[in-house]
């Protein structure tokens, strides 16, 4: 099960990589794609900013999660990848409620997955 727990915490980790490099750096393009049935495509030049300072807290989940894989202490790693997971869970279930329940699937789900997979490890 360690290594399944791996797996999907290594899952959202990237997936969140994903998330901070597409509002950073991509956001009138990709985006654009991603997000056409949420924003009017008028609004992603004047929005911006905002989502590139999304991508910057996308960008610590990730790497609160990476930095999980280097901890040796094995209580402070399964600690700590819990906490970023949390974060992800938590995030995902607000953005389902607040915005699309798509995001529950996509952000929330595969984080409460990995968080079962490390409590059965």
């Amino acid at each position: 099960m360690e290594i399944v727990a791996k797996i999907l915490i290594a899952v959202v980790a990237l997936e969140h990589l994903y998330i901070l490099w597409m509002e950073m750096f991509a956001w009138e393009t990709k985006g654009k794609e991603v997000f056409k049935s949420a924003l009017p495509a008028e609004m992603f030049k004047p929005t911006k900013g905002l989502a590139a300072n999304q991508g910057l807290y996308n960008g610590f989940l990730a790497a609160g999660l990476i930095w999980s894989f280097f901890i040796e202490d094995q209580k402070w790693q399964t600690n700590i990848a819990l906490f970023f997971l949390g974060c992800v869970a938590v995030a995902g279930i607000y953005g389902a409620i607040s915005a699309t329940k798509k995001i529950f699937f996509v952000q929330a789900l595969p984080a409460i997955l990995a968080i079962i997979a490390v409590l059965l490890k």
